[in-house]
């Protein structure tokens, strides 16, 4: 009887051994448990975009607690997107880097996707069912080359005390949006909206028109496919969302005279927000994402703060939209040094509670499932299902949203009329 008793006991911890990460996490109660040696000493570095990450600081932190001998390291390098091969390719490599959507399908970042490790593999542990579906991009062989870590959404900044000051309610459809604006005419604010206008990148009118565009191609898989192939016929999708654009800037309720002393699309949106006169603020969640930090920066929302929060645009009847796509995602790259302990880092970060850590601190959207919400984001939260809108589930690709952006700019600036951008499209360049 002792000799089968060790005989299955030990037989039990051989398959407990060869569980994946993933059974062990969910066996433990969903506390992560480390599957290497915690005394392995190693480097991990982590490339990215951001001039700073003190999100992604934290979480090394917390890493440490089990694997105090790892040193987790972040750095932006000079010219990212263009030299990210490069970089890749050197002696010097990232174990993780931030990637793109917009990379699917461009040639000129080959041999980046060429060391992008399949984090679909369910030896690696990564808790993938935490994560929104709609936001996994996965590649013709049914490789995740990418996670997402933060999401980007479009809508506007809303000075809620100045709504209260005129005794007006934030608008929930485009005719509530119009009335607003001719009430804040009337009462003497010089542009009720207002955004970064000087470039295309980032431009308040690409915010504008963008949700409305995925919209018109949600559902209309022939015209999707028309627009994806840049065919000239398929610029039809743009016209409701050009054309309200249009109607806020002739009736005179976005100043785009006002909009162009906007210097970036970034601190200066947020700080010229904090003026507290604009009543509504276009720009995105990755904007949003700044705030908080520079409410001290602000020496007029520290001498008159007030309440605000990010609400969708509604530009058609039955309101605004939440198209939510990833800002930023991970890739591990395969070849880099230390692989098994880069993928327990993953293995550790892609979870419903760390993720949403990230996002709390970055005040960004989360990719979760749970679709937590900082408050600031909490109108988004209201927005009924078949309203969340995922560009990349729907296979909106990268060169569509190029021409829609260059569309919603020339229209904008007054470079082209809204017709005129239509029949152009496939070959709208600024």
């Amino acid at each position: 009887m002792k000799k089968m008793l060790h005989t299955i006991l030990a037989a039990v911890l051989i398959v407990a051994s060869m569980a994946c990460p993933s059974q062990v996490r969910a066996e433990s109660g969903g506390e992560f448990q480390p599957m290497l040696d915690t005394d392995t000493e190693c480097e991990i570095t982590v490339i990215g975009s951001y001039s700073n990450f003190e999100a992604l600081e934290a979480e090394f932190d917390s890493f440490n607690e089990f694997y105090p001998n790892v040193e987790l390291s972040y750095f932006k390098p000079d010219d990212y997107n263009n030299m990210l091969e490069t970089i890749l390719e050197s002696n010097d490599a990232p174990n993780i880097f931030f990637s793109y959507p917009w990379m699917i399908g461009n040639e000129k970042y080959q041999t980046v996707f060429d060391h992008m490790e399949d984090l679909s593999d369910p030896q690696l542990g990564l808790d993938l069912e935490c994560l929104r579906s709609s936001l996994l991009s996965y590649d013709a062989d049914g490789q995740l080359l990418m996670v997402p870590i933060f999401i980007r959404n479009y809508g506007m900044l809303v000075n809620n005390d100045l709504f209260e000051k005129e005794g007006l309610q934030v608008p929930a459809t485009w005719e509530e949006l119009l009335n607003v604006c001719e009430a804040f005419i009337g009462k003497g604010y010089d542009s009720p909206m207002m955004g970064y206008s000087a470039d295309p990148s980032g431009c308040m009118m690409n915010t504008l028109v963008y949700p409305e565009v995925v919209a018109a191609l949600d559902g209309d898989t022939e015209l999707l496919q028309a627009a994806n192939a840049l065919e000239p016929s398929a610029g039809e999708c743009m016209r409701l969302g050009l054309e309200s654009m249009m109607q806020l800037i002739e009736k005179g309720y976005i100043n785009m005279e006002k909009c162009g002393e906007i210097g970036d699309n970034y601190s200066e949106v947020i700080l010229r927000f904090f003026e507290g006169d604009v009543p509504m603020m276009i720009c995105t969640g990755d904007i949003v994402s700044g705030t908080a930090k520079r409410e001290s920066q602000s020496e007029a929302f520290s001498e008159s703060p007030f309440t605000y929060y990010f609400a969708p645009v509604p530009l058609s009847e039955a309101g605004g939209y939440f198209v939510g796509s990833p800002s930023v995602e991970f890739s591990v790259n395969k070849t880099c040094d230390d692989l098994d302990m880069t993928n327990e880092f993953m293995r550790f970060l892609v979870t419903r509670e760390e993720l949403n850590k990230m996002a709390a601190i970055k005040r960004l959207v989360t990719p979760t499932t749970d679709l937590s919400f900082d408050s600031v984001y909490e109108p988004f939260s209201k927005i009924p299902a078949e309203r969340v809108l995922s560009p990349g589930m729907m296979g909106i690709m990268d060169p569509l949203a190029v021409q829609v952006r260059n569309a919603a700019y020339l229209v904008g600036t007054g470079s082209m009329t809204v017709d005129e951008a239509i029949s152009q499209y496939g070959s709208l360049t600024v």
